[in-house]
């Protein structure tokens, strides 16, 4: 018998982000669990794509088009969420943007604002949204979240030429952080994901860049790039009741990259 704790029938999943990547490793992980799942995406076809990937598991999926970095849509479609599921039990702010690598002295205020605008603003809407949601069900009797930002390990290793998505992702693990101590006592936890060098569409280039694959992929122990597969589990986990204590904490998926 499977352990019941991590059974997520009859909760509720929002993931931005989660037509692709990480994000839909995830979802389709949390699908499979038995969880109801939203995702948020400005791709209308890979939207689709992910929906018909999702609705294998036999649970509600539903997909928007969102831009995570406008304030209104943010709300409009969180609104929308709660329309359709009654409930939001776990809200992933997963959607990002990457940058071109460049020299700081080259880096200008319109990249600048940006990267700030999807990674940073776009997690702050979100997430605000889902805590007054959660903490208004936690007033009415009901308490209990889930809180999640998908940061990176360019937060905590010196990502030369890219230190603006290094300071939205820094900024995430700090948010994530308070929110776990306010936010404790209703019963929602705020916890952020950390992924190395993981093969998907962002990283596509680099990791395609004969040059540098011959050079950081040697440095991984696990002697591989990492699969949006590779977060499902975790995602469950945090999603789950066996989680309900664990909270601020910030989980680094990455073979042991940082560590050698």
């Amino acid at each position: 018998m499977a352990y019941q704790a991590f059974d997520l029938t009859n909760k509720v999943t929002l993931i931005t982000g989660g037509n692709g990547g990480i994000g839909l490793g995830m979802a389709d992980a949390v699908a499979a669990a038995g969880s109801d799942v939203c995702i948020w995406g400005t791709n209308d076809s890979k939207n689709a794509a992910a929906i018909e990937q999702l609705k294998a598991h036999g649970t509600r999926v539903s997909a928007l088009n969102c831009n995570v970095a406008d304030e209104k849509e943010v709300k409009d479609c969180f609104a929308e969420t709660l329309a359709q599921y009654g409930r939001v039990d776990g809200c992933f702010a997963n959607a990002g943007v990457s940058s071109g690598k460049r020299s700081f002295l080259d880096i200008d205020n319109e990249e600048w604002r940006r990267v700030l605008s999807v990674n940073l603003d776009g997690v702050f809407y979100t997430l605000q949204e889902a805590t007054k949601h959660m903490v208004q069900r936690a007033e009415n009797g009901d308490p209990g979240g889930r809180l999640v930002a998908t940061a990176s390990l360019a937060a905590i290793s010196g990502a030369a030429r890219n230190e603006h998505y290094a300071a939205t992702k820094g900024g995430v693990i700090s948010m994530i952080r308070a929110l776990a101590v306010e936010f404790a006592g209703k019963g929602i936890t705020a916890n952020a994901i950390l992924p190395g060098w993981i093969e998907t569409a962002m990283t596509e280039k680099a990791i395609g860049w004969q040059k540098f694959s011959d050079a950081v992929k040697p440095r991984i122990p696990a002697g591989r790039w990492g699969q949006p597969e590779d977060f499902g589990g975790l995602a469950v986990y945090i999603m789950s009741n066996a989680s309900s204590y664990h909270t601020g904490e910030s989980f680094l998926i990455d073979g042991a990259y940082f560590l050698f």
